[in-house]
């Protein structure tokens, strides 16, 4: 007995050592059939009915269809995203309650240095799912008909121009901003409450350019009384194809400000980050899912887990230092 007694010890010792060493059994398992097991919570900083909440549902329908399981969409808007993300920091990292990055997210992390999260360390990666398209506009009254016009007249007319943003330290400010520092431009900035208020300025000739959201633009691009003469976007917009991509005059827009993802609170197992990735990705590829996006303003461009952490830290290195060369506040 006292032998045995030994060998069940000595065996015990052997299976626990072997725990340590070697992942868990979900490291290997086929998640297709094991995950979900309930109901997967995707929490959006819009409020219901904005792009981003749009982009979601879309999103989580067809995530909903594939693992035959609900996905809900939670609506958490205020505090510039915050109140979203921090809801997201302190859930369990068991791939069940996922955040919908956006313009927010990457913003308050570059401009708030008091977050009661850590925007890179709290968070894991799962995967971008595309970015926004935001148009550079203005009245044809202006009598610009290109990019090059527009810095043209500015230069000639330095600190007389007055540019329109859709909100004090959102990203179309923040875009147009970078416009100004490529463009090497001295324009007056007025920031207005909302896109409304931004488009009607511009419409009226009040202000003399804008960055508004395809969304908000397009219907005033139709009839002729607002001007596209650029996609902020890397490459032009299957939706407006005949107008450049600010990128192909001023490399600095090579790459968007923001983009839309998912990330998952941190130690979220890799393989439940890699199954979801993947399922994203195939809903991406999906014809209807393509246009649909598209036609609210959306482009596209799906990466790796790995990539996405990239992603999220260059942006909002990107934005820490466009604050500070603009000499926009950081609160």
């Amino acid at each position: 007995m006292p032998n045995s007694s030994k060998a069940f010890r000595l065996a015990t010792a052997m299976f626990l050592a072997g725990a340590c060493l070697f992942p868990p059994a979900y490291a290997h398992a086929d998640f297709g059939k094991d995950f979900p097991r309930k109901a997967v919570r995707l929490v959006v900083a819009g409020a219901a009915g904005s792009q981003q909440d749009l982009s979601a549902r879309m999103i989580g329908q067809k995530l909903g269809e594939s693992w035959r399981g609900p996905v809900v969409v939670d609506n958490r808007p205020g505090g510039g995203g915050i109140l979203a993300a921090r809801t997201v920091a302190q859930a369990a990292p068991d791939g069940y309650t996922l955040l919908l990055t956006g313009a927010s997210f990457v913003i308050s992390a570059s401009q708030q240095s008091n977050l009661p999260y850590d925007p890179q360390r709290n968070f894991s990666g799962i995967g971008q799912i595309g970015y926004a398209t935001f148009v550079l506009v203005v009245a044809p009254a202006l009598g610009v008909k290109s990019v090059n016009d527009l810095i043209a007249l500015a230069k000639a007319q330095p600190g007389k121009l007055i540019f329109g943003s859709t909100s004090a330290g959102g990203i179309g400010h923040l875009s147009g901003a970078r416009f100004n520092l490529s463009a090497g431009i001295k324009v007056v900035t007025v920031a207005f409450k909302g896109p409304s208020e931004a488009t009607i300025e511009v419409l009226t000739g009040r202000t003399h350019y804008s960055v508004l959201a395809l969304g908000v633009a397009q219907p005033f691009l139709k009839d002729g009384k607002l001007l596209a003469l650029a996609v902020l976007t890397p490459q032009r917009s299957p939706v407006l194809p005949d107008v450049p991509a600010l990128a192909e005059m001023l490399p600095d827009f090579r790459k968007p400000d923001t983009s839309q993802g998912l990330v998952a609170p941190a130690g979220t197992p890799r393989p439940i980050l890699n199954h979801i990735n993947k399922e994203v990705a195939r809903t991406l590829n999906l014809p209807d899912i393509k246009e649909r996006l598209q036609v609210i303003g959306y482009i596209p461009a799906p990466t790796t887990p790995e990539e996405y952490d990239k992603i999220l830290r260059a942006q909002i290195e990107t934005l820490s230092r466009l604050i500070r060369d603009a000499g926009l506040r950081a609160q």
